[in-house]
């Protein structure tokens, strides 16, 4: 099966006037016309399929909301192929937009001063669904979402996770193929990001539906996705399974064991271990607590666990795995290194 998404050496530049400094540099700037060109989007490459859920990730200013709006057909690429739903998004829009639902955390889609099912209405009018399916469309999001409470409250009086459902119902009102989500859990409290999140895996679950999510909360991501694409400077650096990003770029995993309480001295469970043929490094033994560090592709946690319960024995233990934002800032450490 084709993929639903298609990139290949997608570029986008943008050309802006060079503005001069000095007591004189605007008149400078308006005789003689100088531009600088911004590399956005430089030459990226990848496919998503369909069902997918995919994070697009990357620093401020790396290019992933200028790749969203050329899926979306609102910028027009410099350069590259780029196909959604084996159309090209800037070509056709109408037919474009009719298979894909978009929410950008920052912006909304509704009408400010009208009342939310009104809003929903005129999308459904242009979306050009039939009341029967109308209908039934806004009953199940509107009970998923819980939206009832405000649905016919103007869109200025919602709060942000109130504002941020309404997008949702209206993004998916025409039950779209592919959902892009642009900082979708942006200034949302820990309620509403969960009520989100769920939203979107149910919808991915339930309804097949591809999602591409841009996002700087990486809960999102550890939540909700499989595979990440991680792009810096306009470049993809990175393109596979969440999982693997981990194991590359954070092999290491933390063993913290409480100790059971044994009559010897403070150090001496962890100088046993240091003298043993143990797997593992030992980082700190305090209070009874201990601290070993492991690599999780050369020894299973069952294994460091049944290592060092053999010379100390435990109480309680948490394996903490690596945290994805470290993963991420050691990736983009490693590119600005190379």
């Amino acid at each position: 099966m084709p993929p639903v998404i298609r990139a290949e050496g997608l570029t986008k530049h943008f050309r802006r006037p060079r503005r001069f400094d000095g007591p004189f540099g605007t008149l400078r700037t308006m005789v003689t016309r100088q531009y600088e060109e911004t590399r956005a989007v430089n030459g990226v490459d990848f496919t998503v399929s369909a069902g997918e859920l995919v994070a697009y990730l990357g620093p401020n200013g790396a290019g992933k909301s200028t790749t969203i709006k050329m899926m979306t057909g609102v910028l027009v690429p410099t350069g590259g192929l780029l196909e959604v739903n084996g159309t090209v998004p800037w070509r056709d829009r109408e037919r474009n937009a009719m298979h894909i639902g978009v929410v950008f955390g920052q912006r909304s889609q509704l009408w400010w001063d009208l009342p939310l099912i009104d809003s929903l209405a005129l999308l459904g009018k242009l979306y050009r669904l039939p009341g029967v399916a109308y209908r039934r469309n806004l009953d199940r999001l509107v009970e998923l979402l819980d939206v009832t409470p405000f649905l016919h409250q103007p869109v200025r009086q919602l709060s942000l996770g109130q504002r941020m459902r309404g997008d949702l119902v209206a993004a998916m009102l025409h039950e779209p193929r592919i959902l892009y989500l642009d900082e979708p859990t942006i200034g949302l409290d820990a309620v509403a990001k969960v009520r989100m999140r769920d939203f979107v895996a149910e919808m991915n679950r339930d309804s097949g539906t591809t999602v591409v999510l841009t996002t700087h909360d990486l809960v999102d991501v550890e939540t909700l996705c499989d595979r990440v694409v991680v792009i810096d400077s306009g470049r993809v650096l990175y393109d596979g399974k969440l999982a693997d990003l981990k194991a590359r770029y954070a092999p290491h995993r933390i063993l913290v064991a409480q100790l059971a309480p044994e009559p010897v001295p403070a150090g001496t469970r962890a100088d046993t271990l240091r003298s043993s043929r143990f797997p593992g490094e030992v980082i700190s033994e305090k209070d009874g607590v201990l601290r070993v560090r492991f690599e999780a592709a050369r020894v299973s946690a069952q294994e460091i666990i049944a290592a060092v319960n053999d010379h100390c024995p435990m109480a309680d233990l948490t394996i903490l795995e690596p945290d994805l934002e470290d993963v991420v800032r050691t990736l983009y450490g490693d590119r600005g290194a190379a």
